[in-house]
């Protein structure tokens, strides 16, 4: 409370022009910037089927765990990113966490589920990762309810004026600070990103709004596979963020990172040393 989370640190070492930012444009939504990257793909298909032929059939390597790995290891790498705005002031964020949806079943209407798990290239390497996330994702599909759904579900039984009043009384509990960090942590939208796979269902990239709810200062959207002018396959990526966090060549900067993680996936295939300054 009054400089204290129990998920974030205040960062104080910021310029008049930044600390401002929040009070200028103080809703998330009205400060969102969104660019888009194309990703080329042949080198990452190449190395998914060499690193599929030493792992189980059931738990195959995807571009989708190359673009997990290479996005949390970039904000691990630009904590820049790794920020939100919160009572008007900028926070660090305690650890990369990103969250995900995926289907139930790859059939129209199934219903969503969403993952959220934290993410750090030192203590696993990619393989770990694609296991870790397939459990997630085996407990998801076979209807394990998270935290978060129970405490959803038990929301839904109340009148829809008694839910705004509770929604009420959490975001001011978040405003000053006041959440505990069981709840933040089981909760999706408080996240350093969320991703979703358009190209799972053939679908272009779009580019998506941020909550107000929350803390997810980024959205990242990826595409269907396509051919690009060369005849090299590709994917688009599309990214919203919330611009008080940092500036866009920062934000830049890290895209590239992202962009050439997957374009050379070797480099993130194998736990990092952790850099000598952190």
């Amino acid at each position: 409370m009054f400089g204290k989370r129990s998920d974030a640190t205040l960062v104080r070492d910021l310029n008049a022009m930044r600390r401002f930012l929040p009070y200028i444009s103080p809703r998330r939504n009205d400060s969102l910037f969104y660019m888009s990257q194309d990703i080329r793909v042949d080198v990452a298909f190449e190395f998914i089927k060499e690193k599929n032929k030493e792992r189980p059939r059931n738990r195959p390597i995807t571009l989708f765990h190359l673009y997990l790995r290479s996005v949390s290891t970039a904000i691990f790498l630009r904590p820049g990113v790794n920020r939100f705005v919160k009572a008007g002031r900028l926070w660090q964020r305690d650890g990369v966490w990103v969250t995900f949806s995926a289907k139930r079943k790859l059939v129209d209407g199934a219903p969503m589920i969403t993952i959220k798990r934290r993410f750090s290239p030192v203590i696993e390497s990619l393989d770990e990762m694609t296991d870790a996330t397939y459990e997630l994702l085996r407990a998801g599909r076979a209807g394990k309810q998270t935290t978060s759904d129970k405490e959803v579900r038990l929301l839904l039984r109340l009148p829809g004026p008694l839910i705004r009043i509770s929604l009420a009384v959490v975001r001011l509990a978040d405003h000053f600070g006041l959440l505990p960090r069981k709840m933040i942590d089981a909760d999706p939208l408080y996240t350093s990103v969320f991703l979703a796979n358009l190209g799972s269902i053939d679908y272009p990239a779009g580019f998506h709004h941020l909550w107000e709810y929350g803390t997810a200062s980024m959205f990242g959207v990826m595409g269907k596979i396509e051919r690009g002018a060369d005849g090299g396959r590709k994917f688009t990526a599309g990214w919203t963020y919330d611009e008080r966090i940092e500036d866009g060549l920062y934000s830049q900067y890290t895209l590239g990172m992202i962009r050439d993680g997957i374009e050379n996936p070797e480099k993130i295939a194998e736990r990092m040393e952790l850099p000598k300054d952190r």
